[in-house]
């Protein structure tokens, strides 16, 4: 591949340029000279510099530059608060054949190696963010000084790669093997977990960490005690022995299963392979395996759908389809929560965290209302016996909560919440009462999972200003968060619920008032299959492992006790009662919810999940069963069916936002791509609805 070629079809290349300087350490303490290399793209600090061909050529060149130059040794920096994010990847999808993807890869190791095998001392002044290659670039330098408010990380394995530019290989033999599999599987595994300065510094993959206040000058002092010899790095030997080497691929192994639940995944395999080959290899041949291992995943189905996942849920971050203009939203300047049960005091903690502003919460009685702070109190002292929050902090945000068991409370909030019961007619009787108290442009919004928003405004003065804002449990955890309109929600209300999201740090979807929304319709319909077919006759374990193959973290049965039996049925009665025959009122959840079962599953003495007895004597089972992979089909093929009606329905305006609901709001695996593409791929949208959802290519091979 030629050094500044672009895959037909990519996206052009922002170029980050290698500026060289010269600098004389003789102020620092050495009478030395270094050549000072600075990757900049011209761009500020939102858009990272990255590796693309035509800014490998110019790392290249100042590198030449610098190893022709009368100086003694060679550093690399970057611009202001960013080192580099790594290789651009936006060109990736568009890679058409194996020997265009080898040539990428082999690419950045003939430039990078050239740092650690530079006679001239090289050092890489990480002021910033360093991710991938960014990270990569660094560790081929010979030392490595990073900044007390950079993040580093290597990604890849998040993306359904490698560390293709030296990680797998120098990292293991740097640190050792088990915090390679820490820092190369564990970390990206952990939903893309990065480093902190310290952290880094603690596993050995920087040398020194300075405060960014003078960071470039405390560098440069590092760089001349280097010189001089007043300061030695001894760099311990990571050969190590057989069982610790074994001990870390089989941890990493573990963390891959449990990631998956139980499905052998192609990076995180590869990338253990890489780490284990890197023991004994020499460099050379631990960067020719990588080129090999990354050329083999750059030209499978994984790296496209988990490039379109990643590339999707950023896209989503930023535009929300259908978002009124954000010069419409009100101000909020006090918010309100009608509850005080976990659900409520969740969301209370959110919003005085990320919004800051005063919240008002209430319940039927005292005792309600005193639980409800005394979580949110213990919540932020957890934060502050982290290190994540000062003890000033907590008291402020703290004093920031008001608790009370009259409504009059919320007479002076711009934007009130309910999560109260799941019963229509007690939310629309709760709406009912605080139109008489709120001012005219206070948003209501409700958190209803499954019950008609429209309903809910039935007799209001003001029905514009009711709208569905719909979390998911755990509160801060999941990201996803569905903003349901109806016929006569104006766009003030949908732009003030918007802007509120972001603030609450939110990926948003604007979707119709339709049954359950998105994510739990299907999530409904899928589970459905998987009952229904206990129901049958499927054994229990059957069903249960039926859709283990795709890679998710918990079984079907082990969701339904996250979600609650109880609340399942109710979604399911919803759905039956609106939608029709296709959502079926499980016997058998019936009569959990009437016994009081909460969970499918109990640990046994050893913590281990085994099946509760009493939940089994509860199943009511026919005589046709089913086996695991007819189960799956089943269920896919639902999948596809009901995912075709709400695109019909127009409750959400494209298919890509059904991929990001079931992304961040299902847990759908981010190396399958989107559902919908993962149903394309395999055929079943085409045999279920008679067409494709997206258009070839889309998170998989160029057709």
């Amino acid at each position: 591949m030629s050094e500044s070629t672009l895959p037909t079809g990519a996206p052009e290349e922002v170029v980050t340029k290698a500026l060289i300087r010269e600098v004389d350490l003789t102020a620092f303490g050495a009478s030395k000279k270094i050549a000072l290399i600075t990757i900049d793209n011209g761009l500020d600090y939102n858009r990272p510099n990255t590796f693309g061909p035509q800014s490998l050529k110019e790392l290249d060149a100042a590198i030449t530059a610098a190893t022709e130059m009368a100086v003694d040794a060679i550093a690399i920096t970057g611009k202001p608060f960013i080192f580099a994010a790594g290789a651009d990847l936006s060109g990736l999808s568009f890679v058409s054949d194996r020997q265009q993807a080898y040539g990428i890869a082999k690419l950045g190791h003939d430039i990078f190696r050239r740092l650690g095998e530079s006679k001239k001392p090289t050092f890489a002044f990480i002021n910033g963010l360093a991710l991938g290659g960014g990270l990569e670039v660094g560790l081929h330098c010979h030392y490595r000084t990073l900044a007390s408010t950079a993040f580093t990380a290597l990604p890849e394995v998040f993306l359904g790669i490698i560390p293709g530019w030296g990680g797998a290989t120098l990292l293991p033999k740097l640190i050792g093997p088990e915090k390679a599999v820490q820092v190369i599987v564990g970390n990206a595994l952990a939903n893309n977990t990065m480093m902190k300065a310290s952290q880094a510094l603690d596993l050995g993959v920087v040398d020194r960490v300075f405060q960014p206040v003078d960071f470039l000058e405390r560098s440069l002092y590092f760089a001349a005690e280097i010189l001089s010899g007043k300061t030695v790095i001894d760099r311990a030997d990571q050969s190590g022995d057989d069982a610790a080497w074994e001990r870390a691929l089989s941890t990493g192994r573990q963390l891959m299963l449990k990631k998956y639940g139980g499905a052998e995944v192609a990076a995180p395999m590869r990338a253990l392979e890489l780490i284990a080959y890197a023991r004994k290899a020499t460099l050379g041949e631990g960067f020719d395996k990588e080129d090999q291992v990354l050329s083999d995943l750059v030209m499978s189905d994984a790296v496209r759908a988990s490039l379109y996942s990643f590339n999707l849920i950023q896209k989503k971050r930023k535009k929300i389809e259908g978002a009124p203009k954000a010069a419409l939203a009100r101000k909020v300047t006090r918010f309100g929560i009608v509850g005080a049960g976990l659900m409520a005091s969740q969301l209370a903690l959110l919003v005085i965290r990320n919004l800051k502003v005063p919240v008002v919460i209430t319940d039927l009685d005292e005792e309600r209302v005193a639980k409800g702070v005394g979580y949110i109190n213990a919540e932020l002292e957890k934060l502050v016996a982290k290190g994540r929050l000062s003890e000033e902090g907590a008291r402020r945000l703290s004093g920031l909560v008001v608790g009370s068991v009259d409504k009059k409370a919320y007479a002076n909030c711009d934007f009130i919440i309910e999560a109260v019961f799941e019963e229509l007619e007690i939310k629309q009787r709760l709406f009912k009462e605080l139109e008489t108290i709120i001012s005219p442009e206070c948003v209501l919004a409700t958190n209803t999972s499954s019950l008609s928003v429209e309903r809910m405004t039935e007799g209001l003065a003001h029905p514009e200003r009711v709208i569905g804002f719909h979390f998911f449990n755990p509160v801060a955890v999941m990201p996803l968060l569905e903003v349901a309109r109806t016929t006569t929600t104006d766009d003030a209300t949908t732009a003030t619920a918007i802007n509120v999201g972001k603030e609450l740090k939110k990926t948003m979807i604007i979707c119709k008032d339709a049954p359950a929304f998105v994510v739990n319709r299907l999530l409904t319909r899928f589970m459905g299959e998987v009952t229904d077919a206990i129901d049958e006759g499927t054994p229990y374990d059957v069903a249960d492992i039926a859709m283990r193959p795709l890679g998710f973290p918990m079984t079907s049965l082990e969701l339904l006790g996250l979600v609650g039996p109880g609340v399942a049925l109710h979604v399911a009665t919803t759905l039956h009662n609106n939608l029709g025959e296709r959502y079926k009122i499980s016997p058998t959840m019936t009569k959990f919810v009437e016994s009081g079962i909460r969970t499918f599953y109990i640990k046994n003495e050893k913590g281990e999940l085994v099946a509760d007895p009493k939940a089994l004597a509860l199943v009511v089972a026919g005589n046709t069963p089913s086996s695991a992979e007819e189960v799956r089909l089943r269920a896919l093929r639902a999948l596809a069916a009901e995912a075709r009606m709400m695109l019909d329905e127009g409750v959400v305006s494209s298919p890509a936002e059904i991929d990001l609901c079931m992304l961040l709001g299902a847990g759908w695996p981010m190396h399958l791509g989107g559902i919908l593409p993962y149903l394309d791929r395999e055929g079943i949208s085409e045999e279920v609805t008679g067409s494709r959802f997206h258009a070839p290519g889309v998170a998989s091979l160029p057709a």
